[in-house]
């Protein structure tokens, strides 16, 4: 066997409506199924998703807020009032302020932005912050990606005369803030079509009220911000992804060209996947470590050599952060393991002065992929007492609601169901803690604390083609709401499976299966090849897509995940690297040896770890108690079945069995036993040499061409059965002794048992030998 990482979820589908839209559309069965999987239920509607052209833009006025807000802005522009963009950090706050910057420029707005600091001010608007807007001039102040939690700031900013417009898409707590305007298509009451915007997908929609067309000029800034952002690319978020991604490989935005160098992307057909993990990460990195400044900065700049400066400082700044997320993530792992143990937590609360607060929300997400657990990961202050943080939590758990179960003892929280924020006082830490552990006991059951991937459809490998591989390429782009389709492939054989890359980290293999084939690769499974055998059936989940090379095309699997469900054996027999095999194993957790001789423990002691000693068994010694176990080295052969049923419940609960036993643990001449011929020839050798001296043994062995234990071994017989008598050393046959059976000796009873195992487990084939050993660890009755 071979565990997967994930347990396994199969999505059902309607497959009547799967192969209407297909016939309807002219697509394949796969793709068909995969849009009714994601909730396409007309033929009309899987059109739509897969053109997602601009004219499927939802009219911008069905916002509620929207009218008022155009008036006011263009009253703004007509009088020159200044107006301010009130951003965030991130790079959807980034992607907004950037965004609004280039509509108002285009307007002829007189305008300037403010993004708060993280460290010294925080997210959302601020007191401090308003006043000085309000002293410098500003009449208007337009928020982008924040501001729907802002009830007592905007009051404030009422106080001083600031009209203040609300441009967010966070989730609204209940008492929104009684600004000029709010538009968030999540406003109680809003009839907007499409609630999962994004802040800078919101903000597009400013500019396509205020422009009375979609401001596609803008797309690629509206794009960066919607994938980055993780909102799901779905409806609007797919329009804007699509037209984003498209005018982003040819995109005019100094400061995205230079950014696009930086990251080494200059030359590559960018998707989704290049912005949420190179372009995003480095914008995100100002914010972080500094100031947002120089993002907004590159992206709003008319000056190639400023956008070269600062993408190369959001470069450096990356690469920063890289190291700091490395140095938090290690700390809180020990603490995990120390203090709070996922064994005994549902919801892991790390918190510790000098841990950056920019970083924790990237800590909280890798503490997840380790331990999956809803993750809370807080800076704390110590002069001003307080901890800050973020979370992310896991299917089944929704955070933004746990955390307003404990909005007592947090005066400053919001985000989503999957990701918050949050700022509280540090004695309040463990009533947190306390409190949401209570509650995931009470939401969630022990299965989901395993991570669940979702499997899209289970195919045939005959379904697969290249038309089908080409045409999943119309779902692209992928991401939240939209993930990249996953497919199942059952019980199919491997050929040619080797590492491949430049540290042989990587998988690559050709999958097999009633005479149909498909390329594989797997990226980080190499490991892989050492837990499988040859003639291992898997299940494996994996990502179809078009492999070309030297202008040939054919589908690949990309492997995500794979399993298998037998039992595997290993036939390492008769190994030259013996040791090293022992070794190699022995080295993985859960891992036991069995041993079936005493000459074979002390060897392994001395190569064994300390820890490695504990796990050495030998069958028979008094007061060995086997350990069950994953994996089960059997390092000698045993020679009785007697010995392997000592071990037989162990060895039918293993997932993996290693047959490293060889030549070596048996003698040759005891690999077969002596027949009626090589006794009837001893005997008649003493009826005419009555006796024999011990000295003379070996000049007996080579006069019969016999080896000397194959003749130690007869002669014992035949002293059991009184034939021969040991005196004065030397044997003597025994005079008028009654005939018995060959049968009756005991040792030839075992010797027979020993050259059958022999048989049966060591100079048989590789399957012969498999099909014996399971059938002596778990016996046929007939």
């Amino acid at each position: 066997m071979l565990k997967a990482k994930t347990r396994w979820k199969l999505a059902t589908y309607d497959e009547q409506l799967a192969a209407s839209i297909a016939a309807d559309c002219q697509l394949t069965p796969l793709v068909s199924k995969l849009l009714v999987i994601r909730g396409i239920d007309t033929s009309q509607k899987a059109r739509d998703f897969l053109q997602a052209g601009p004219e499927l833009f939802h009219d911008p006025f069905l916002l509620d807020g929207m009218e008022q807000s155009v008036h006011r802005i263009q009253q703004a522009i007509q009088r020159q009032e200044p107006i301010c963009i009130y951003g965030d950090y991130d790079a959807d706050g980034v992607s907004s302020t950037s965004l609004m910057v280039h509509l108002l420029r285009q307007l002829g707005a007189v305008f300037d932005y403010y993004i708060p600091n993280r460290f010294t001010e925080g997210y959302g608007l601020h007191k401090d912050a308003l006043a000085h807007l309000h002293h410098s001039g500003y009449k208007l102040i337009i928020t982008v990606d924040t501001g729907i939690s802002a009830v007592e700031q905007v009051a404030y900013a009422n106080q001083l005369g600031l009209d203040v417009i609300v441009t967010d898409h966070h989730e609204p707590p209940a008492v929104i803030p009684e600004a000029f305007a709010v538009i968030n298509p999540k406003k109680p009451g809003c009839s907007y079509p499409f609630d999962m915007l994004a802040g800078v997908g919101v903000a597009f929609k400013v500019g396509h009220a205020l422009l009375k067309e979609p401001p596609l000029h803008l797309a690629d800034l509206a794009a960066l911000g919607t994938i980055a952002d993780l909102v799901p690319l779905v409806d609007e978020n797919r329009i804007l992804a699509r037209a984003g991604l498209k005018r982003l490989n040819h995109t005019r935005n100094l400061g995205l060209q230079a950014l696009i160098r930086v990251c080494g992307l200059a030359d590559t057909e960018l998707s989704a996947g290049h912005v949420g993990f190179a372009l995003g990460p480095r914008l995100n990195a100002s914010g972080r470590l500094e100031t947002a400044e120089s993002a907004v900065k590159l992206l709003t700049t008319s000056d190639m050599d400023e956008a070269e400066k600062c993408a190369q400082a959001l470069d450096d700044l990356n690469r920063e952060r890289q190291e700091i997320v490395a140095a938090m993530t290690e700390e809180a792992v020990q603490m995990v393991n120390e203090l709070y143990p996922p064994d005994q937590n549902n919801v892991l609360v790390l918190a510790k002065e000098g841990w950056n607060v920019g970083v924790v929300g990237i800590v909280a997400s890798r503490l997840v992929e380790l331990f999956y657990r809803p993750t809370i990961v807080l800076g704390i202050d110590p002069e001003k007492g307080t901890a800050k943080g973020s979370a992310r939590s896991i299917a089944g758990f929704d955070m933004y609601e746990g955390l307003t179960a404990c909005k007592e003892w947090l005066p400053h929280y919001g985000g989503h169901t999957m990701a918050a924020g949050m700022t509280l006082p540090v004695e309040n830490l463990d009533l947190l803690r306390q409190k949401l552990n209570e509650l995931a006991g009470e939401w969630l059951s022990d299965e989901d604390f395993t991570p669940m991937t979702k499997v899209d459809v289970a195919m045939s490998m005959e379904e697969i083609s290249l038309t089908a591989a080409e045409q999943l390429e119309q779902l692209a782009p992928y991401g939240m709401g939209n993930p990249t389709p996953l497919v199942l492939l059952e019980e199919v054989e491997t050929q040619g499976m080797r590492t491949i890359g430049r540290d042989d980290n990587h998988l690559k293999c050709t999958l097999n299966k009633a005479g149909t084939s498909l390329d594989a690769i797997g990226f980080n499974w190499a490991h892989v090849t050492k837990r499988v055998t040859p003639k291992a059936r898997f299940h494996v989940l994996g990502e179809l897509s078009v492999n070309e090379w030297n202008g040939n095309r054919k589908p690949q699997l990309t492997i995500r995940d794979l399993s298998v469900g037998h039992q595997q054996v290993f036939d390492w027999r008769g190994s030259r690297d013996k040791i090293e095999k022992w070794q190699q194993v022995m080295t993985e957790s859960n891992s036991v040896t069995i041993l079936f001789r005493e000459d074979s423990y002390e060897p392994l002691v001395a190569k064994a770890t300390s820890d490695q000693v504990n796990f050495l068994f030998v069958v028979g010694r008094e007061g060995t108690n086997i350990t069950a176990s994953s994996n089960v080295i059997l390092y000698d052969l045993p020679t009785r079945r007697s010995e392997l049923e000592v071990v037989r419940v162990l060895l039918k609960q293993a997932e993996r069995i290693y047959c490293l036993f060889g030549d070596p643990d048996l003698g040759m001449e005891r690999l077969s036993c002596p027949g009626r011929d090589h006794f009837k020839q001893l005997y008649q050798f003493f009826v005419q040499v009555p006796t024999v001296k011990k000295i003379h043994m070996d000049a007996l062995a080579r006069k019969l061409q016999w080896k000397r234990n194959l003749l130690d071994g007869m002669i014992a017989i035949f002293m059991e059965l009184e034939f021969l008598v040991e005196e004065d050393e030397q044997y003597t046959l025994q005079a008028n002794t009654a005939k018995r059976p060959l049968e009756s000796s005991v040792l030839y009873a075992n010797w027979k048992e020993e050259a059958q195992l022999a048989t049966d487990l060591l100079l048989s084939s590789s399957d012969a030998m498999i099909q014996a050993l399971h059938q002596l660890v778990e016996p046929t009755t007939v």
